[in-house]
């Protein structure tokens, strides 16, 4: 299992973010942030390309940086949901 790195959240709690597990970007790959070092429980995701937290999902799993617009595609994406 890779090594995790710490990261501060907006509240100042301790994250953890795991650079081997990734999605896709348009940019940059956004990697995985948990809450827990047993990799549980997930937060949310990282921004590779602005190295930032900041970023929104919507309930078709695309993702969106609040900073650098680095965004990653639907998990399951389809011309008419456009």
């Amino acid at each position: 299992m890779s090594a995790l790195e710490e990261l501060e959240g907006p509240t100042g709690q301790t994250l953890y973010v795991d650079r081997e597990e990734a999605e896709r970007g348009s940019k940059a790959p956004f990697f995985v942030v948990y809450v827990d070092t047993d990799r549980e429980r997930r937060w949310g995701y990282f921004c590779g390309n602005c190295e930032t937290a900041e970023n929104a999902m919507d309930s078709m799993g695309r993702v969106q940086c609040n900073n650098c617009e680095n965004f990653k595609r639907a998990d399951e994406w389809d011309a008419a949901h456009e």
